[in-house]
């Protein structure tokens, strides 16, 4: 059992319909037709979407995602209409709110991994593949890859997990071209992120992105390179060969595991609330992350 801990109601606002209650994102139709795209402050962990939220992770979830789309604009279209108020919204959705275009979304979760670590080194551990995919002998966790590959998996509801597939099943179940589309643009996208990263002292370890169509197009929607969707990692303290100090919520998954908050994972009872100097250290992870790319303070 996982899923909501608490249910949040979703905010009734004027001339908007409300879609979904996702994990972080809640979606509503404006009377354009347009996806509204609202970034809340909650934070997921092991299939909870957990009862304590972080502040400000949603801007930040946001202003990230707008700047990476910038950086991608020449490389990729997206989604994004507008980021002005809609009439009536409360003022806490403020720099945390996407008008969008509304598009068929593909149901892949599009992972590029330049590292091994995650879901991808356990299954390596056991067969040297990756989403069937064989890799060398003699690597460990946070080695980086020969070249980044495309790991895709299937999109899971709230409370349940994400499972990597293969190509072969991408393919079969969106057709080749679409496939062979979705891992050219999601590897081009990785490399051009992994690169500007770089510059600025910091490992793209691995990232997920969504694709939907816009007629006949495919663009790229969702957030993108955010400290939720990607594992960063700071370059000066990489070191191959065990868990890599990371921008994300690992300090909330290392609290939650931990025998201070006396929750056992395995168990179907909801996790515990976070206390305060875990939160303040999430938050200040994810802010640092945003400083450290942009190069912009918060």
């Amino acid at each position: 059992m996982s899923g909501f801990v608490e249910k949040p109601e979703p905010q009734q606002v004027p001339g908007l319909v409300h879609l979904h209650t996702g994990k972080v994102r809640d979606l509503y139709r404006n009377e354009a037709g347009d996806l509204v795209m609202v970034a809340s402050d909650r934070m997921s962990a092991y299939d909870w979407v957990l009862p304590t939220p972080i502040p400000d992770k949603g801007r930040v979830l946001t202003q990230l995602s707008l700047w990476w789309f910038d950086q991608l604009s020449d490389l990729v279209p997206n989604h994004v209409l507008s980021t002005e108020l809609p009439p009536g919204a409360p003022a806490d959705w403020q720099g945390r709110t996407l008008i969008c275009k509304s598009l068929r979304m593909v149901p892949v979760e599009c992972v590029a991994r330049g590292y091994l670590t995650g879901s991808g080194l356990v299954e390596y551990d056991d067969s040297r593949t990756v989403c069937g995919l064989a890799l060398p002998e003699g690597l460990t966790d946070g080695s980086e890859l020969p070249a980044p590959i495309f790991t895709p998996a299937t999109k899971a509801e709230v409370g349940e997990h994400d499972e990597n597939v293969s190509y072969e099943e991408v393919a079969h179940q969106v057709g080749a071209e679409t496939a062979a589309e979705l891992r050219r643009m999601t590897l081009a996208v990785y490399g051009r992120a992994r690169d500007i990263a770089r510059e600025r002292g910091v490992i793209l370890a691995d990232t997920k992105f969504e694709f939907g169509f816009d007629g006949e197009t495919l663009i790229l929607g969702d957030e993108v390179l955010t400290p939720d969707s990607s594992r960063f990692w700071p370059a000066a303290e990489w070191e191959p060969g065990h868990a890599q100090p990371s921008f994300d919520k690992q300090y909330v998954r290392n609290w939650l595991t931990g025998p201070d908050s006396g929750w056992d994972r395995k168990s179907e009872q909801p996790p515990p609330a976070l206390p305060q100097q875990i939160v303040d250290a999430t938050r200040a992870k994810y802010i640092e992350a945003y400083e450290r790319l942009t190069g912009v303070s918060w």
